[in-house]
């Protein structure tokens, strides 16, 4: 069997992140001294380099927007070629952060900079879940 180069890595300070994660849940990190989140989880705040101790595990709402996209179209990586094509794409979080991610469950020509996300989860592996995104009908009417 090939490497899996989609599958994350876990240690001790991720491992909240991809609990969460499995569960169905979007988890992120905020500084206590400066009051931002952040987003992929680090033990210290880049915005002002609070320390660990400063920086904690919080809910996100799971809402986000669109802020860029590109539509792939090739891919020999596995397992990706098999989802071609797919929008790999930058999404602000309601939050603040902006996050890496793919949005799915949307036709790549109906993708606009501003269009309402919410989280949801595909199941990469066993036990493996990745936080990917599709269109907020409720926030479209």
């Amino acid at each position: 069997m090939s490497a899996r180069h989609d599958l994350p890595e876990p240690d001790d300070f991720t491992r909240p992140y991809w609990d969460a994660a499995a569960e169905g849940r979007l988890l992120l990190r905020r500084c206590a001294d400066c009051g931002r989140a952040h987003h992929y989880p680090r033990e210290f705040c880049p915005h002002c380099w609070a320390g660990e101790e400063r920086v904690s595990w919080e809910p996100a709402s799971g809402r986000a927007t669109l802020y860029t996209w590109s539509v792939i179209h090739h891919n020999d990586l596995p397992p990706f070629g098999t989802r071609v094509p797919y929008a790999a794409a930058v999404v602000d979080l309601a939050e603040g952060p902006r996050m890496m991610t793919e949005v799915v469950d949307c036709d790549p020509a109906d993708l606009r900079i501003g269009l309402p996300l919410r989280v949801t989860f595909r199941e990469a592996a066993e036990g493996v879940s990745i936080a990917v995104f599709r269109p907020d009908r409720a926030d479209a009417a």
